[in-house]
This record gives structure tokens, C-alpha cells and sequence, in this order.
């Protein structure tokens, strides 16, 4: 019964069994299939004739495939299994249980038998009232199997409620739970067993043997799917780590993309406060949005570095980010964000400038007109005056005059009204804002001393007109006195007393003249030459001609000095040594006085050490000595000196802020600015980063290949024997003397230049032109580490998919875990094989792209 159970066990696999083991390997068809089941070999093709001499070849031919494999079959024939002698055939099918189902059992180089034994005692050691010695009476209580089943999937057998005194109890619950769950026929029969003194040790050990083998193929799938899942893993995570990298450099490279135009952008404001806020937002751009991406672009490198490490350590390709994301296209759109960044900053700084000279020019212009419009009011009203008509001889002098010295006086101001229309003509030019207003008064200044110059050329010929007549008027008094005493003493005498005015004259006219007054003086002069003498005196007394005015403008010498004390405002004054120089009262002249006469102060705590420079940091990498882990410290602590030091570096970004609104831009006590400090400093912190980066790296590398830190050491040494320029980086040139140096042949000939060029597309995939230590060490102990590899995932599949060569997305699921499973599903392309069925996936083609040999 066990026999027959066993056999049917295999033959089910091909789609038959057998009912009476006597009978049914009479003709050696079943008998050989059966070998080619549990074997996994093709047997000679079997004769289908029904003769006698036909059923002997078939058996021969099992018994010689039986012999080959190293069993000694005694006393058993071809003729005895044809003629179905029952006790050769079980002797038969017990020779093939030992050689196919327990001989391969091994357990600590141990015999077959010895093998199963203890294996059956490694098992049910933990269990209470089981102590398996042998393969009889130790099973009779049915506790071992429970045990052995137990033990591998207890989710099938509630040990704690077995009873060692209930043993068939315990035998059938054994058998029913291996033939449900675990496809092991029931080859044994409760009953016998209990009932047997010494149950048939043949019998125990083939059913026992089924256990090992079932458990055995569970185990071998459970280290196959471990397999699976740790290179799954390895992938999943590096993908995870290429997903990572692609969104950071995506982000980065669009804020960069983002962030160019804003910094090209060169539309000039119209006031310096606008200008400013634009400087503003700019500082606000490098304390706040820059530093975040500057540290973003870092771990960029790191993680791409990382990764890079990770995949040459589990024996995958180097990963190739998509178009346009690598490395270097990141540090070529990084520099042109630089020189963007300075353009701009220059540009702004020369803009306020600009607008500085815009603003002074403007305020120079209004004091200007200022001055001009205060010292031209009145002077219209003035001009226009007409006091001179009762101006007496003397007064009219006086006003001539008076009326030079403003000429003089108009004239110097000439220049200062040339000075409003060239500082007009300026502002215009530079396209000050406010030019329209500007132009407006100056139009109004210009006509307004065009107004003023011929008032005064008018008021000037209207004097001279005057003094003229009335000098005239001087020359006839002294003519008409001789004339006009007589007529005086006879006009009173005869008219009566009073002046001779022109009016006394008429009344004389009126009465008839000096003809008609018999008492006339006969010397006195004709009367009428001295009529028109009076009235022409007379009239020449009351008349006033406007005279035109005209010259050149100008101004004293004291309003054009005060003028210019006004206009020199905010200059920078004397050099440092002047002691009675006061500060100017703008913040651009006080800071200057300041720094130039009085002295900052300094400060009284000595400044904090200076943090390494790129260069030291770049020489500790390669000079460093002790362990790795000893460096990695080292380095950390100057990672730390560094972010110490950032507090001073935002000092003294808040100075230069201060000499900035001050409006100054030059600095002679030093040739660096502030953009050299700024540049300088990232680069240190990216510098620092990147070499702990590449320690822990080598951290890595060592750990997972075994190397030994004098291994690490020799490594180190032959590198830097050829980083002749300690760069930390080996040219190819220098790369191929270090490899000949330690054995390889790639001199220059054909074979030599292929096998460097194999060599350099491992060590440097992204065709850089440098080969890193990293890079070297991966290398130079890649060959001598046991990794996965394609075949060994695949064969890991084979056994998950039963031998197979394809697998399906329910055993997928059965084996792995469900995220991994999904994953190979989703990735896993059709199965198109010949033997192919619905739903199959092909995992051979999926492992190889695991590992680079193909494209999933």
C-alpha cells in the first residue's frame, strides 16, 4: 500500500497511476514512465507490442536506466517483474525509493538513511513526548508527524491539543492534513500502525521520505523567492533612487529655468526706490530662495553618486537619466544662473547709480531754478516802473545808475541760467522720469530772462531818453534866465505877482500880447522866441520816453559760491587726516566720514578661525590617514567648523547691505567682493559634502565586498600615485599606467586599446574623461565578489514556477510578497513560447533586464 501510494504520487504528475503494483509494471510502460518523473530524464523510446519479449525490452530498459544511475539491482530480472512476482517488484520500486527519494539526503555528510533520521530529529526536537531514534516505534504514536508538520506550516496542526494517548487519532489527523495540504498520498494505514509492534521501517521511511522532499521543495522555493526578493528589492530601491534623482533634477532644472529670466530681465525703473525694492527682492532671492537649492543641487550629486555605487555594487548597469538631466547639464544651467545672477546684480548697482546721478542732477536743477525764480521776482514789476517821468535831473542819474548794476547784475546771472538749461538738456537725455515738469520750467525760466532782457533794454532807452531832455531842459533854464528877468519884473508889475508859467503866458497872450501893454520894456526880447522857449521847457519837464532794456545776465561771485556750497551736497568729502572735516548730512557722506576721518571701531573679540578652503578640504580627501570611519569623523568635524563659521558670513552680508544703501560701490582696501565670498562659500560647503559623500561610499563598497582596510589602504596608495595632481581623479592616460602598473594588459595595440575601452566603460559609463576613486576600488574588486546574477534569478523563477519556463501571476502572487509581485507582473512581458498558456509571463527576459542584458 505504502509503495503503491508512493508511485501514484509521481505518476499523477503525468496523468496516471496504478492499482495493483504487481500488475500494472508488467509491461515496463508505467515503470519507465515512472522514472522519467522522478528523474527528469528521457528514457529510450518504449516498445508498444504486447508480446512477451516486448514488456522484457521495456523492463530492461528501466532496469538499465535504474543501473546507471549507480544501483546495484540484485537478484531482480526483467522475466520476474513481467511474470508480476510481487516480491522482486516492491524490491524494484524499494531500490528506486532509495536511489530517487532518500539517497540524496544528506544532513553533515551522513548516509541516506542516517541523513533522514536526522533531519527528522533537527525537526521535532522542540516538541514535547516526541524523541524520533528510529523509523518504527517512534512513530507509532503519531506525534513525529504531527511535529514535522507543524514545524513547517503551523497554521495546519493545533499541536497543543494532541494527546499522546489518542495515537490514531494523532496518525490519521497526520495523514488526512499532508495529503490536503501538502500533496502527500496517504501511504500508510493507522491502524496497522498501532496495532504493530514494529511497524514495516521500509514504509516509515518512504512516507517520512515524502515529508523531507515536500518541505525540502518549500524550503528550496522559500530560498528562491528570498532570492527574489532581495534582488527585487536591490532594484525596487534603486528605482526608487532613480525616480528621486529625475524629480529633483525636473525641479531643479525648472527653477532654474524659472529663475533666468527674472534675473535677465533689464526694464530700469523710474525712482531709486523702485530700483531698490528691486535690490531688495534680489538680496531676498539670495538669503532665502538660492541657499535651498544650492543645498538641493548637492545632495543631487550626492545621491546620483550613491546610486551609482549602489547599482555597480549589485551588479547592475549605470543608471542614464533621461535627456537633458544629467550632471552636467545641472552644473551648465547652474553657471548660467550665476552669470545671470551677476549681470543682474551689476546692472541693478549701475541702475542706482544712474538714478543716484538722475536724483542729484534733478535736485541740483530745482535749487538752481529755485534760486533763479527767487531772485527774478519783482524784477519784472521793476523794470516796468515808470518813475522816471517825475524824476528830477539828479534822480534820473540816480536811476541810470541803479539800473547798470542790475544790468550787471542780470548779466552775471546768464551763466546761471545756462546751467538750468544744460541740466535740463542732461536730465532729458539720461531719460529722467519727471522730464516733461523739468522741461516745463525750464521753458518757463528761459522765457521769462528773454522777458527780463528786453524790459531792461526799454527801462535803459527810456532813462537815457529822459536824462537827455532833461538836460536839455538844464541848458534852456540857463538861456531863458537873460530873457526871462525882464518879462518876470514887467509881468508883475503889469499882470500882476506871481511865476511865469506857460498858463501866466496865455492870460498875457489873452490880453493881447506885450504890444498891447504900453509899459513893455522896449529892450525886452521878441515875444515870441520866448513863448517857445517856455513851452518847450515846459513840455520837455512832463514827458517820459520808455527806454529798451537788454545785456547779459550773470550772478556775484557770493550767490554763485553759495550756489555751488548748495549743489555740492553730498559729496564725498576729504580724504582721512582732515581734522575739522564734519560729516555731510546724507547717509552716503556720514558712512565715508566715518570709514575716511573718524575710523570704524573694531571689534574687541579676535574673529573666529577661518573654516577650510576648497583646496585643504580637497587635500585632506586624498592625504587623510586611519580607518574610514576615522576620515569620515575628521571630515564631519570640518563640516561642522564650516556651518559654525555661517553666522560671520551673515555679518557680513548685512555690511555690504549697509555700504550698498549708502550707495558705494567700491572698495579699495580689497579686490574681493561680495559675490567671490558668496561663491566661495558654496562651493566649500558643496565640496565637503560631496568628499563625506565619497567616504561613505567607500564605507559601502568595503562592506559589501569584504575588503580589508590594509586592502583600502594599497588602493589608496596606488590611486594617489597617479593623481598626480591630486584632483582625486585619474585621466585615462593615468588610469591605463595604474592598470598596467598592477598587471592588466592593455598596452597600446589592438587587443591592449580593446580592453581598456571594455575597462573604461565600466569604471566611467557617463563618458566623463575621469575615473574616480570610487570608481577605481568598485573595480578593482568587482571580479572577486560573489553577486547575483541573471542566471541565478532565473533559476530562482524556475523553481518558483515548478520547473517551468514560463510563470503565472497567481504563483507570483502565492510565492512573493504582494508589493513584489505586483511589481514583477506590471514588468514581467508575455510568455511566447511554444508551450505557452494563457496568462504566462516570461521571467527570463525580465531577469536579464535586471541586470542590464536587455530592455524590459
Amino acid at each position: 500500500q505504502t509503495f503503491t501510494a508512493w508511485c501514484n504520487s509521481h505518476l499523477r504528475k503525468a496523468g496516471t497511476q496504478i492499482e495493483n503494483i504487481d500488475e500494472d509494471f508488467r509491461d515496463g510502460l508505467k515503470l519507465m514512465l515512472l522514472l522519467e518523473v522522478i528523474s527528469g530524464e528521457r528514457l529510450p523510446k518504449p516498445e508498444r507490442g504486447k508480446m512477451r519479449v516486448h514488456k522484457i525490452n521495456n523492463v530492461n530498459k528501466a532496469l538499465d536506466f535504474i543501473a546507471s544511475k549507480g544501483v546495484k539491482l540484485v537478484s531482480i530480472g526483467a522475466e520476474e517483474i513481467v511474470d508480476g512476482n510481487a516480491k522482486m517488484t516492491l524490491g524494484m520500486i524499494w531500490t528506486i525509493i532509495l536511489r530517487f527519494a532518500i539517497q540524496d539526503i544528506s544532513v553533515e555528510e551522513t548516509s541516506a538513511k542516517e541523513g533522514l533520521l536526522l533531519w527528522c530529529q533537527r525537526k521535532t526536537a522542540p516538541y514535547k513526548n516526541v524523541n524520533v531514534q528510529n523509523f518504527h516505534i517512534s512513530w507509532k504514536d503519531g506525534l513525529a508527524f504531527n511535529a514535522l508538520i507543524h514545524r513547517h506550516r503551523p497554521e495546519l496542526i493545533e499541536y497543543e491539543k494532541l494527546r499522546k494517548d489518542d495515537p490514531v487519532t494523532n496518525l490519521n489527523n497526520a495523514f488526512e492534513v499532508a495529503e490536503k495540504y501538502l500533496d502527500i498520498p496517504k501511504m500508510l494505514d493507522a491502524e496497522d500502525i498501532v496495532n504493530t509492534a514494529r511497524p514495516d521501517e521500509k514504509a516509515i521511511m518512504t512516507y517520512v521520505s515524502s515529508f523531507y522532499h515536500a518541505f525540502s521543495g518549500a524550503q528550496k522555493a522559500e530560498t528562491a523567492a528570498n532570492r527574489i526578493c532581495k534582488v527585487l528589492a536591490v532594484n525596487q530601491e534603486n528605482e526608487h533612487l532613480m525616480e528621486d534623482y529625475e524629480k529633483l533634477a525636473s525641479d531643479l532644472l525648472e527653477w532654474i529655468r524659472r529663475t533666468i529670466p527674472w534675473l535677465e530681465d533689464r526694464v530700469p525703473q523710474k525712482t531709486i526706490q523702485e530700483m531698490q525694492q528691486k535690490l531688495e527682492d534680489f538680496r531676498d532671492y539670495r538669503r532665502v530662495h538660492k541657499p535651498p537649492k544650492v543645498q538641493e543641487k548637492c545632495q543631487l550629486e550626492i545621491n546620483f553618486n550613491t546610486l551609482q555605487t549602489k547599482l555597480r555594487l549589485s551588479n547592475r548597469p549605470a543608471f542614464m537619466p533621461s535627456e537633458g538631466k544629467m550632471v552636467s547639464d545641472i552644473n551648465n544651467g547652474w553657471q548660467h544662473l550665476e552669470q545671470a545672477e551677476k549681470g543682474y546684480e551689476e546692472w541693478l548697482l549701475n541702475e542706482i547709480r544712474r538714478l543716484e546721478r538722475l536724483d542729484h542732477l534733478a535736485e541740483k536743477f530745482r535749487q538752481k531754478a529755485s534760486i533763479h525764480e527767487a531772485w527774478t521776482d519783482g524784477k519784472e514789476a521793476m523794470l516796468k516802473h515808470r518813475d522816471y517821468e517825475t524824476a528830477t535831473l539828479s534822480d534820473i542819474k540816480a536811476l541810470i545808475r541803479k539800473h547798470e548794476a542790475f544790468e550787471s547784475d542780470l548779466a552775471a546771472h546768464q551763466d546761471r541760467v545756462e546751467q538750468i538749461a544744460a541740466i535740463a538738456q542732461e536730465l532729458n537725455e539720461l531719460d529722467y522720469y519727471d522730464s516733461h515738469n523739468v522741461n516745463t520750467r525750464c521753458q518757463k525760466i528761459c522765457d521769462q530772462w528773454d522777458a527780463l532782457g528786453s524790459l531792461t533794454h526799454s527801462r535803459r532807452e527810456a532813462l537815457e531818453k529822459t536824462e537827455k531832455q532833461l538836460e536839455t531842459i538844464d541848458q534852456l533854464h540857463l538861456e531863458y534866465a537873460p530873457l526871462g528877468a525882464p518879462w518876470a519884473q514887467w509881468s508883475w508889475r503889469s499882470v500882476g505877482p506871481g511865476f511865469l508859467t506857460p498858463t501866466s503866458l496865455d492870460r498875457l497872450v489873452e490880453l493881447g500880447g506885450p504890444a498891447k501893454f504900453h509899459t513893455c520894456p522896449p529892450g525886452l526880447p521878441m515875444w515870441p522866441a520866448l513863448q517857445a522857449y517856455m513851452r518847450l521847457a515846459w513840455k520837455g519837464s512832463r514827458s517820459w520816453l520808455l527806454l529798451p532794456l537788454g545785456g547779459s545776465s550773470g550772478g556775484t561771485n557770493r550767490e554763485q559760491q553759495a550756489f555751488q556750497a548748495v549743489g555740492a551736497h553730498g559729496q564725498r568729502p576729504q580724504a582721512r587726516g582732515d581734522p575739522g572735516r564734519k560729516p555731510d548730512n546724507n547717509l552716503r557722506g556720514f558712512l565715508w566720514w566715518l570709514v575716511e576721518v573718524e575710523g570704524l571701531p573694531q571689534p574687541h573679540l579676535p574673529p573666529p578661525p577661518a573654516p577650510p578652503s576648497v583646496q585643504e578640504i580637497g587635500r585632506i580627501s586624498i592625504e587623510m590617514n586611519g580607518t574610514l570611519e576615522d576620515q569620515l569623523n575628521h571630515l564631519k568635524q570640518y563640516e561642522r567648523s564650516i556651518v559654525d563659521y555661517k553666522p560671520n558670513l551673515d555679518l557680513l552680508e548685512q555690511q555690504h547691505q549697509l555700504i550698498q544703501e549708502a550707495l558705494i560701490f567700491d572698495n579699495k582696501h580689497t579686490n574681493y567682493t561680495m559675490e567671490h565670498i558668496r561663491v566661495g562659500w558654496e562651493q566649500l560647503l558643496t565640496t565637503i559634502a560631496r568628499t563625506i559623500n565619497e567616504v561613505e561610499n567607500q564605507i559601502l563598497t568595503r562592506d559589501a565586498k569584504g575588503i580589508s582596510q590594509e586592502q583600502m589602504q594599497e588602493f589608496r596608495a596606488s590611486f594617489n600615485h597617479f593623481d598626480k595632481d591630486h584632483v582625486g581623479a585619474l585621466g585615462p592616460e593615468e588610469f591605463k599606467a595604474c592598470l598596467i602598473s598592477l598587471g592588466y594588459d592593455v598596452e597600446n595595440d589592438r587587443q591592449g586599446d580593446a580592453e581598456f575601452n571594455r575597462i573604461m566603460s565600466v569604471v566611467d559609463p557617463n563618458h566623463s574623461g575621469l575615473v574616480t576613486f570610487q570608481a577605481f576600488i568598485d573595480f578593482m574588486s568587482r571580479e572577486t565578489t560573489d553577486t547575483d546574477t541573471a542566471d541565478q534569478v532565473i533559476a530562482s523563477f524556475k523553481v518558483l514556477a515548478g520547473d517551468k519556463n514560463f510563470i503565472t501571476a497567481e504563483e507570483l502572487r502565492r510565492e512573493l510578497p504582494p508589493d513584489q509581485a505586483e511589481y514583477c507582473i506590471a514588468r514581467m512581458a508575455p510568455y511566447q513560447g511554444p508551450d505557452a498558456l494563457p496568462g504566462a509571463l516570461d521571467y527570463k527576459s525580465f531577469s536579464t533586464a535586471l541586470y542590464g542584458e536587455s530592455d524590459l
